[in-house]
């Protein structure tokens, strides 16, 4: 049986890897698993195994997000090397972040309930060879703790702020420091909060300058924002 690929990256009738990504954008580009069957997941890491096999060094990181345990079990047995977050849902093959460069990232959530988006925003910054720092349950209702932490979000090239409920924490943040702010509204709520709409759209109605939003749960987008942000920091290097 002749093989369907007909070239590096095109598995056909079911995906067309854009492996000249890196080039053109920066950073390669990422497989969204939770719309994937297991074995379309599987068949994707396998595509870039082969491919690694054959000499290919410029196809990483390569990072699988939304990624459950029946869609992570199928990566590792393509890529039992890559390193499987499960907090966050993510896979990064290789396993290694590269060295960073450019300016320092701060993930910050308002609540331990944001923590997922809020860690697949900060590895996904990491892995696009930013440092990172993650600041977890500094939200509003408890402001002290938000101004205990001011000196050091104040260090930060670009800072991503996750938040459900009433998603009020990128204003605050934003209304104290110098850096760029991205906003990631989590699903986390009951009630009108429920699903991150009222989160979102408090984000998109933001007082405070410098603010970009991205969707709902969106952590990967998030991190990949500001990573691109950070990327160009003064004095970065």
């Amino acid at each position: 049986m002749s093989d369907p690929r007909q070239a590096d990256g095109h598995l056909e009738g079911l995906a067309e890897l854009d492996l000249g990504r890196a080039a053109r954008r920066g950073a390669p580009e990422a497989v969204l698993c939770d719309a994937k069957t297991p074995a379309q997941v599987g068949a994707i890491a396998a595509e870039f195994a082969r491919l690694a096999a054959e000499g290919r060094d410029d196809l990483g990181p390569v990072l699988f997000t939304r990624a459950d345990a029946a869609r992570a079990d199928a990566v590792l047995i393509a890529l039992p090397e890559a390193a499987h977050h499960e907090d966050a849902r993510l896979l990064a093959w290789p396993a290694e972040p590269p060295e960073p460069s450019g300016g320092l990232i701060i993930v910050a959530c308002a609540g331990t309930s944001d923590l997922p988006v809020a860690r697949e925003a900060e590895l996904t910054a990491r892995y696009l060879g930013r440092e990172t720092r993650l600041i977890p349950d500094i939200g509003i209702a408890g402001l002290h703790r938000l101004l205990a932490r001011l000196p050091e979000l104040r260090e930060a090239a670009c800072v991503v702020v996750a938040a459900g409920m009433d998603g009020a924490l990128p204003t605050v943040v934003a209304g104290q420091i110098a850096a760029p702010v991205v906003a990631l509204p989590a699903s986390v709520g009951y009630g009108v909060a429920e699903g991150g709409t009222t989160a979102l759209m408090t984000m998109l109605s933001a007082c405070a300058p410098g603010i970009g939003v991205v969707n709902i749960d969106n952590g990967y987008g998030a991190g990949h924002l500001a990573a691109q942000i950070a990327r160009w920091a003064p004095g970065a290097a």
